[in-house]
């Protein structure tokens, strides 16, 4: 082996060591807004329909090598988009009542499932998800991926509205879904605390 390759497999074993240190270190992950959305389906019985809500606030404080996970993700209630006026307003005014709870969150308190280096890792993580003023335990399946100074995250979920105390939007000849799927999307910038 010449000296080059000598180097270069120092230079190797020292930022790998580094990388596998600092994923096993408590770390903060921070929310690019600008990057991080919930999207929305509502089956109906013409057509689904398509919304998305804005990120209010996002700081997380995760531990790999425990699990344990703090801080909380925001969203803004009064945000909520469907691109159609008159369904917006009833669903802010009779579904939501976003002027009254204008806060969409989850608080998540521990992930199960190992982080991997640099690659996309499959979790769960537990929380308490908070809509229409009242929290729900939930257990989301998250594709999650930390790599030197940034993350991202994406998890797929359902939200039984209905049982959790929402109105149904439904009418005489349009039929809405009990639930509404819901699609995460965040990344944003990855520190040591």
């Amino acid at each position: 082996m010449n000296q080059v390759q000598k180097r270069l497999l120092s230079f190797t074993w020292i930022l790998f060591l580094g990388v596998s240190a600092f994923a096993q270190q408590p770390l903060r992950l921070r929310c690019d807004p600008a990057q991080t959305t919930a999207n929305f389906t509502l089956s109906a019985t013409l057509h689904s329909v398509h919304g998305a809500f804005r990120s209010k606030q996002c700081e997380l404080r995760f531990d790999p090598a425990t699990g344990v996970i703090s801080g909380e993700i925001v969203f803004d209630a009064t945000s909520g988009n469907t691109g159609n006026e008159g369904r917006d307003k009833k669903m802010h005014n009779d579904v939501l009542e976003s002027g009254r709870y204008p806060e969409i969150a989850f608080r998540p308190d521990r992930v199960e499932g190992k982080v991997a280096d640099g690659v996309a890792s499959s979790l769960t993580v537990h929380g308490m998800f908070r809509i229409h003023g009242v929290e729900h335990e939930l257990n989301i399946p998250v594709d999650a991926k930390l790599a030197s100074d940034h993350w991202e995250a994406h998890a797929q979920f359902k939200i039984p509205y209905i049982r959790w105390g929402m109105k149904n939007p439904s009418k005489a000849f349009l039929r809405v879904g009990d639930t509404v799927e819901v699609e995460f999307q965040g990344e944003g910038k990855l520190l040591a605390q």
